[in-house]
């Protein structure tokens, strides 16, 4: 990774002295040379050696002792003056495309991705429509600020699509498997780094789910987890859900850990920070953790046929 001329730029213009560095998991390695770039330039670098899962967890904390935070990897959820973004975006050859082709069913599509790619997708689009697809590409929401966009936390572009299909280009089955539990569309998924293209199959995870929201029903003690982190705070519906049942009180949290939730032990606990915390990290906890919509099922609140997918508006 190369500092840009343009954030040096920026940062001069703001006669920023001490620069706080924060960088996600897949960046953290490069830490080290961007402060050193950093410091050949005149500037004081102060890297956040804390996880950091997106741009709702900003680091804070270190603005007391820096002038500016630049934030690696990902798109802004909301504009500060203190806090500059730099995406990291991430080019793959659009005829990795043509292994997706043989499993698109409908000549309209939605297209979505990832922030490291949505640079291609207007390539992506013309590539498609050379083809015979139309590939339709959507504002998000407030979260997603670039079309096409999606999250682990919002999947707006590819509801807004209104496709029957909907082709996510990215790594990994969170984000894909979210579009489906979101839109009810058919969903395929094409990763153009390791060049694998499936159809994404929800009802798995599912069963897991409703499995756990079972398991949970004898809990006396339920914790309803909220994050302290200012970009996935969720106050109201935590406040909310704890109204629902007088076994449940609120727990804030500013790291929700396996450790940290068994030494709590309480028999069940529910998540209002980042979704992907039940869905992803479910294994490593030691009780089950729901998502609200599962545990306003457990509640008797909400019906099992109205199941939904755990979003940040």
């Amino acid at each position: 990774m190369i500092l840009s001329s343009d954030l040096i730029r920026t940062l001069r213009e703001r006669n920023a002295r001490r620069v706080a560095l924060q960088f996600p998991a897949g960046l953290k390695r490069e830490a080290f040379r961007i402060a050193s770039q950093l410091k050949k330039e005149g500037f004081e670098p102060l890297i956040s050696g804390d996880p950091c899962y997106g741009a709702c967890d900003l680091a804070d904390d270190l603005l007391a002792e820096a002038d500016v935070l630049v934030h690696f990897g990902h798109a802004p959820l909301e504009p500060s003056s203190q806090v500059l973004y730099e995406i990291v975006s991430r080019d793959f050859d659009l005829e990795v495309l043509t292994i997706a082709l043989p499993l698109i069913s409908e000549t309209r599509i939605g297209l979505v991705t990832t922030v490291q790619h949505v640079h291609l997708l207007d390539r992506a689009v013309q590539w498609l429509s050379e083809r015979g697809i139309q590939a339709v590409v959507m504002e998000g929401s407030p979260r997603t600020p670039n079309p096409g966009q999606v999250l682990g936390c919002s999947f707006e572009a590819a509801r807004r699509t209104g496709a029957k299909e909907i082709l996510f280009v990215g790594t990994g089955l969170f984000h894909p498997i979210g579009i489906q539990l979101a839109t009810g569309a058919r969903v395929i998924s094409l990763d153009p780094i390791a060049r694998e293209v499936q159809v994404i199959d929800a009802s798995r995870m599912l069963r897991k789910r409703f499995a756990l929201i079972e398991s949970a029903r004898g809990a006396g003690s339920m914790g309803i987890l909220v994050s302290l982190k200012r970009g996935q705070q969720r106050w109201d519906l935590a406040r909310r859900l704890a109204s629902l049942t007088d076994r449940a009180v609120l727990v804030a949290m500013h790291e929700v850990t396996p450790e940290e939730l068994l030494d709590l032990g309480m028999e069940c606990y529910v998540n209002t920070a980042c979704p992907r915390l039940a869905y992803d990290d479910q294994p490593r906890f030691p009780v089950p953790v729901l998502t609200p919509s599962e545990f306003e099922i457990l509640c008797g609140v909400r019906s099992w046929n109205e199941y939904q997918v755990d979003e940040i508006p």
